[in-house]
């Protein structure tokens, strides 16, 4: 049993990254960011899918070939395809966002 919004620092230069499950398919973590984007030019191109949800705080992200950023706030949920280059544009500077990511 566990929290995903308990025991996050109160200062972090980096995202938080925690693995809550795991099984050999299938990885559960907690994300934690705060101001944090992907560094310029660089695109996550995944071997699984991703399904994230936004638990806490807001973040933009950028599908390659797609002209609009994708808004997730609280509860906004977003699927992944493996092998679809994404990258986090943003994410909320004010306060924590927390990401509950699932890979599949």
């Amino acid at each position: 049993m566990g929290s995903l919004l308990e025991d996050i620092p109160t200062e972090f230069s980096e995202e938080l990254f925690d693995t809550i499950c795991s099984t050999g398919n299938i990885v559960i973590e907690r994300i934690v960011s705060q101001g944090h984007a992907s560094p310029k030019g660089f695109w996550h191109d995944q071997d699984k899918n991703e399904f994230v949800l936004v638990v806490k705080g807001s973040a933009g992200l950028k599908i390659e070939n797609k002209d609009d950023i994708v808004v997730l706030k609280p509860g906004d949920y977003f699927n992944i395809g493996a092998h679809v280059k994404h990258r986090v544009e943003w994410t909320d500077s004010m306060c924590e966002t927390i990401w509950l990511a699932v890979h599949y």
